[in-house]
């Protein structure tokens, strides 16, 4: 919502595009069979759409809209996300525009009781968050995707049915000059948590729906408080209410507040009550005396949702089409952003008759899996922000209470921010060899390392697998070498990425002080097996060339 007068792409600080309808191929009678179909161009289907690029794929992205969502919506952006936003080669503008952090504070009774600090070092390229609103995180997408040739982005074309089978879908669309049916071979539901595609399968998410609201707010503020993330809890100005503030690019500030019980959400969003309510904020609990600007609000209502199964044959769902998760953590599009590297790479592989088919059955347990650990996690920090009970309230404020006095209290307010899943039951990944003493495990994600100026571990992985190899000299024994030229030759290349204390040759990493030796356990002769999207599938003390063979089975969906 906007404020009177003003239309709803009528930005204080962002001139929205507008993407024009443009006739497909289907309209003009042509019959076009289309590999991958997304449906949703917001930041989850787009990003697919990219990492099918990167791995040579060509998709068709729908979505109804002709122009990018307004508001701030989805604003902090994990350091795990920004290194997926590297592969897709588009991190840089996140970087520019977006505002690093790595801190936060709890206040109660207008008192700081609790300040985090996340963990970040000099062997990081990217801070732990940034915050980048929404609409720029979809218009740096959406420009990287309009340049990549595998990428063809259909506006203004709403799907009205779906249907599928067991060798493809169908789907019907509506467009401003008529409509057509699109056929594919595998489709990706990427369009939210109204999912029309979840809707037309008879699919429904199933969870639990926390009772208490918020009002989303964003307005534009001057201020010097640097950025992290501040929560308060029974101020004196708002003592019945839960509040969060955010700073963003452009001076423009997010303030989530929670709603009372009784208090009526209709009326609640009414501007006078916004502007009220807003001020309030601004003046008696932040301390801010500069004129404000009131942007763009609306509600939200705190979720813990899923479908049973990700998969449904051909249809593969990522996003809030498969999942909603609350706000606490910063977890809804950073999870969006790994289904969509996951179910992305392993479609891009089956595509090109790298793996077979039931390399897609993984994808659900993987992905399912870290949902509900998100569950877990931000289902305690929801209770605790949002108490679903007199009991869990009574609770909560004693924490508080004590907190005010005893350290030891304070870790309860801890917000428990958004970390990367590690897939250690997945089908796809190894049980661990022994006698590693630091490092990813199988199924983590590997960990980046500063190599020197603008050069970091993760800047030297390409599109497929890597073996991650570790020696004194950077050489390889003959038969290892030997055994990734077979792969190679049978159309399983690995890409090989050498780590070596003393390097023979410019090929390979030069580690002399051994910090990256240290920091993955490693000695002369280990090894890293990494998928496409980073996660480890196995590792070794010391990597025999047989072993390689078993383990890309594994990691391809093979028995």
């Amino acid at each position: 919502m906007r404020p009177a007068g003003r239309a709803e792409t009528d930005s204080l600080y962002f001139d929205y595009p507008h993407f024009p309808f443009v006739r497909p191929a289907e309209l003009e009678g042509r019959a076009v069979r289309h590999r991958v179909a997304i449906v949703g161009a917001g930041p989850v289907g787009v990003t697919a759409a990219l990492e099918l690029a990167r791995h040579g794929i060509e998709s068709v992205v729908l979505d109804d809209k002709a122009t990018v969502n307004d508001g701030s919506r989805a604003i902090c952006i994990s350091r795990h996300s920004l290194e997926i936003l590297q592969q897709l080669d588009v991190v840089a503008p996140f970087v520019e525009k977006g505002l690093g952090w790595t801190r936060g504070r709890t206040y109660f009774r207008d008192r700081e009781i609790f300040r985090f600090e996340m963990p970040h070092s000099e062997q990081e390229r990217f801070l732990p968050m940034v915050n980048l609103q929404q609409q720029y995180i979809e218009r740096f997408l959406i420009d990287k995707a309009d340049a990549s040739e595998p990428v063809e982005l259909r506006w203004q074309s709403a799907v009205t049915g779906v249907r599928h089978d067991a060798s493809g879908v169908t789907l019907d669309v509506a467009t401003p000059e008529g409509e057509y049916r699109l056929e594919c071979d595998y489709l990706l539901a990427a369009d939210g948590a109204r999912s029309v595609v979840r809707k037309a399968l008879g699919l429904a998410l199933h969870g639990e729906a926390y009772e208490g609201r918020y009002v989303i707010a964003d307005i534009r503020l001057r201020s010097d408080f640097p950025t992290e993330r501040r929560a308060f809890f029974h101020s004196r100005a708002l003592p019945d209410t839960t509040l969060l503030v955010h700073r963003q690019p452009d001076d423009i500030w997010r303030i989530d507040y929670q709603l009372g019980p009784d208090e009526d959400p209709e009326a609640a969003v009414e501007e006078h009550n916004i502007r009220a309510r807003v001020d309030l904020i601004v003046r008696d609990v932040l301390g801010e005396s500069d004129a404000w600007e009131l942007e763009w609000w609306s509600l939200y209502k705190a979720h813990t949702l899923a479908l049973d199964d990700y998969r449904h044959g051909r249809v593969l769902f990522i996003g809030d089409s498969a999942h909603l998760v609350p706000i606490f953590g910063v977890r809804g599009l950073n999870n969006g952003f790994a289904d969509a590297a996951n179910a992305g790479w392993k479609l891009a592989w089956v595509l090109q008759g790298r793996a077979p088919e039931r390399l897609l059955d993984s994808y659900s347990p993987e992905r399912r899996g870290a949902t509900l650990d998100v569950f877990a996690n931000a289902g305690k920090s929801t209770r605790f922000m949002t108490p679903p009970s007199r009991g869990y309230r009574l609770m909560r404020d004693a924490a508080l209470t004590l907190a005010l006095h005893n350290d030891y209290a304070s870790g309860f307010a801890n917000p428990r921010q958004v970390t990367p899943y590690t897939y250690a039951e997945s089908p796809l990944t190894q049980a661990d060899d022994g006698g590693f003493g630091a490092g990813p495990m199988p199924g983590a994600p590997l960990i980046n390392r500063r190599l020197g100026e603008d050069d970091y571990l993760l800047d030297h992985l390409a599109s497929g697998f890597t073996l991650l190899h570790f020696s004194t000299d950077g050489r390889l024994d003959a038969e290892l070498a030997d055994r990734l030229a077979m792969l190679e030759a049978g159309g399983h290349a690995i890409d090989l990425l050498r780590v070596a204390r003393k390097p023979d040759d410019i090929g390979a990493l030069a580690d002399a002080d051994g910090s990256l030796f240290t920091a993955y356990g490693a000695a002369p002769g280990s090894a890293y097996l990494v998928r496409p999207d980073r996660h480890v599938v196995a590792r070794w003390k010391r990597l025999a060339s047989g072993d390689l063979d078993a383990a890309l089975t594994t990691a391809l969906g093979g028995e």
